[in-house]
């Protein structure tokens, strides 16, 4: 029964019953729905905030220094790599393992930071923190 007109018994319905084509296409939409955010290529990642906390900074913290041409120091005195070895060594076997923070110049190579985190992860240092600025608010 469509538009009113009855249909006798015997006769043909020659009205396109689109009950199927509608079903047809939500279920297609809602697979569609589903799996294009699965067919993108993007990682998904939380970013940070720019908004850091203040550090506690306890006595027996170490901090490690790398200036704009790569030299590291131990806390204020100069040293290279196989010294910082020696000393992460020593404090690697304190019991609690003091944090080392290391203080990066921005514009430093970072293959200068990575030599650092190296030698400090070889000779048994667990806890490392990067120490930076807050951002300018402008």
């Amino acid at each position: 029964m469509a538009g009113g007109a009855q249909v006798q018994e015997g006769e043909y319905n020659n009205e396109i019953n689109v009950v199927p084509l509608v079903d047809i296409m939500l279920v297609l939409l809602i697979i569609f729905i589903i799996t294009v955010p699965v067919a993108t290529k993007a990682v998904r990642v939380d970013l940070p905030h720019q908004y850091n906390e203040p550090t506690e900074t306890k006595p027996e913290d170490v901090n490690i220094s790398v200036d704009f041409t790569g030299q590291t120091y131990w806390n204020d005195s100069t040293a290279t790599l196989e010294t910082l070895g020696q000393y992460a060594r020593v404090e690697a076997g304190k019991d609690p393992q003091p944090i080392v923070h290391i203080r990066a110049d921005r514009r430093v190579n970072f293959e200068s930071v990575q030599g650092v985190m190296t030698v400090l992860q070889r000779n048994g240092i667990l806890k490392l923190a990067f120490i930076a600025e807050p951002p300018l608010k402008g």
